[in-house]
C-alpha cells in the first residue's frame, strides 16, 4: 500500500510563484497539499485556492508559525500521513523532485531526508555568498557538535509524521530547518539527503534579500544550534 504524503507550504506574498509550485506536485503520489498563509497581502491565497490546495491562515508572521500552523491541521486529522513534505512557496525548488526526495523513506526506512542543493546544481546567483557560507558554518557545527553530517539546511525536506511529532518543533521563525535536523541528529534518527536542483526565486527573498534579514537568520541558526546541546 502506498504511504499517505501531505505537503506542507508556508507562503508570505507568493502570488507569482505558488501557482507555479502547485502545478508541479506529481499530485499522483500526495494525498493533501496544505498551503499555510503567513499574512499576506497579495493574492496568494486565491491562487492556491484556485489550485485546489487546502488553505490555513497564519497571521502570526514567521517561516516556523506557518509550519506549525500545516502540523496542527495535519494533528487534526482522522488519517494521520505517513509521510510530511516540507516545500518552499517561491518556485525556488523543483517540486517535481518530491519522487526523488520521499524515496529514502519508502524504500529504505530513513527518518528525515534533506533535498541538499549543496549536492545538487544551483542556478547562479539563487543563492547569496552569505546563505552559502552560513550553509557551510551551521552545517559543519552539527557535524563537530552532533557527529551528524549534512552538507545543506535546504527547506526542501520529508520526514516520517511520527519523527516530526516527537520532535516537538518550537521555533517559530528563521531556526525551523536546523532545529528540527539538530533534534533528528540528537534522537538518533536515521538520516539522508538527496540532490536537489535550485534556481532564482520568483520575487525577493524576504530573508536573504535584506541585510536585516540576513543577520536576523544567521543569528537564529546559530542560537538554535547551541541552545539545544
Amino acid at each position: 500500500m502506498n504511504p499517505a504524503i501531505d505537503v506542507i507550504i508556508p507562503v508570505y506574498n507568493e502570488e507569482a510563484s505558488i501557482g507555479k509550485v502547485l502545478d508541479e506536485i506529481p499530485m499522483e503520489i500526495i494525498r493533501n497539499v496544505v498551503v499555510c498563509n503567513n499574512g499576506s497581502t497579495d493574492h496568494t491565497a486565491d491562487v492556491a485556492i484556485s489550485r485546489g490546495a487546502i488553505l490555513l491562515n497564519q497571521p502570526l508572521k514567521g517561516y516556523g508559525n506557518a509550519c506549525l500552523k500545516g502540523m496542527e491541521y495535519l494533528t487534526g486529522l482522522d488519517a494521520k500521513p505517513d509521510i510530511v513534505v516540507f516545500l518552499d512557496g517561491d518556485y525556488s525548488d523543483f517540486p517535481e523532485e518530491m519522487y526523488s526526495v520521499v524515496q529514502p523513506i519508502i524504500r529504505d526506512s530513513k527518518d528525515l531526508v534533506i533535498g541538499s542543493r549543496t549536492l545538487g546544481t544551483m542556478e547562479q546567483g539563487a543563492m547569496m555568498p552569505q546563505q552559502i557560507f552560513g550553509n557551510w558554518l551551521a552545517t559543519n557545527l552539527i557535524r563537530i557538535i552532533y557527529q551528524y553530517h549534512f552538507t545543506d539546511l535546504g527547506p526542501f525536506r520529508a520526514i516520517r509524521y511520527d519523527k516530526l511529532v516527537v520532535m516537538d518543533m518550537q521555533d517559530k521563525t528563521f531556526g525551523w530547518t536546523v532545529e528540527m535536523q539538530v533534534k533528528a541528529a540528537k534522537a538518533g534518527m536515521k538520516t539522508a539527503e538527496v540532490a536537489v536542483k535550485y534556481r532564482k526565486r520568483i520575487g525577493q527573498s524576504k530573508v536573504s534579500g535584506t541585510v536585516k534579514g540576513t543577520v536576523l537568520a544567521g543569528y537564529k541558526i546559530l542560537w538554535t544550534i547551541f541552545k539545544l546541546i
